[in-house]
């Protein structure tokens, strides 16, 4: 549904009285009326949407799974925010929807998320994706956790090794194809992790990480078992993002050693 103008002059009203220092639109919104508009040229702008694209510094566009909830898509939103260097820490935005208009500051200690916007948002999207439903519906009526490491695939293939044959070994399957997603449904009960290119292509499952947590100075929160510990882990020790689902259902991505987000889609938020 599209924004309509009533909602998008309470954003306005509401960003000049909270000292906002963007705004985002989530839903859509023409893209004439907010150039033109000399009152939004005062913030940059956020156009949540299919594509990512930020060659316009005015008009940034910013592809999240819509399939989240309203709180981890806003920390995405915060995390890109900082990473561009147009939020610190108190800083504060206003997003603005079909539906409500609202006001999001910046937590302390958050984001770890330098270099994680650089990606093709694509695959870490589409990957996101496949997590959700595999959280709801398992795997035939049995939970499943799985992890995917998405980049710098030499250098995690250096602190890992092969629980099995690779059974992506000669094969060219890409998390982007369509037919990709059955597979990878299937092969997330397999032990281990899926390694995953830049582009999207399966490198290998059931891949051990060799990650020793001690010395890596991860920023994690009390708890997380051995398969957070490794996804942080490999993204402290490469370039890496890793994306972990528990069998109880949550959600997490991790990038710098950090969590960039938490979202169990089996709970109401």
């Amino acid at each position: 549904m599209a924004i309509e103008k009533p909602l998008l002059d309470a954003a306005l009203t509401l960003a000049k009285a909270a000292g906002a220092k963007a705004m985002v639109f989530l839903d859509e919104v023409s893209e004439e009326t907010l150039l033109q508009n000399s009152e939004f040229s005062e913030f940059p702008l956020v156009l949540i949407g299919p594509t990512f694209d930020v060659k316009n510094k005015r008009l940034l566009k910013l592809s999240i799974p819509r399939n989240l909830n309203l709180g981890s898509i806003l920390n995405f939103v915060s995390a890109f925010l900082v990473e561009r260097g147009l939020l610190g820490e108190g800083d504060s935005y206003v997003y603005v929807s079909s539906e409500a208009v609202g006001l999001r500051r910046v937590k302390k200690n958050l984001f770890a998320s330098n270099g994680f916007f650089s990606q093709p948002q694509s695959v870490i999207q589409r990957l996101i994706e496949i997590a959700v439903e595999l959280s709801i519906e398992g795997r035939e009526g049995y939970p499943v956790g799985t992890l995917f490491v998405v980049g710098d695939v030499k250098n995690v293939l250096k602190h890992s090794h092969s629980m099995l044959p690779n059974p992506f070994k000669g094969h060219r399957i890409n998390v982007l194809d369509r037919e990709s997603k059955e597979i990878i449904k299937e092969f997330a009960q397999l032990d281990g992790a899926f390694v995953i290119s830049p582009k999207g292509r399966i490198v290998s499952a059931g891949v051990y990480l060799e990650v020793d947590p001690k010395g890596l100075d991860l920023m994690l929160p009390p708890g997380l078992g051995t398969r957070h510990i490794a996804a942080a882990g490999i993204t402290k020790l490469t370039k890496a993002t890793s994306i972990s689902l528990s069998e109880s259902g949550t959600i997490r991505v991790f990038k710098n050693g950090m969590m960039l987000l938490e979202y169990n889609p089996r709970m109401k938020y």
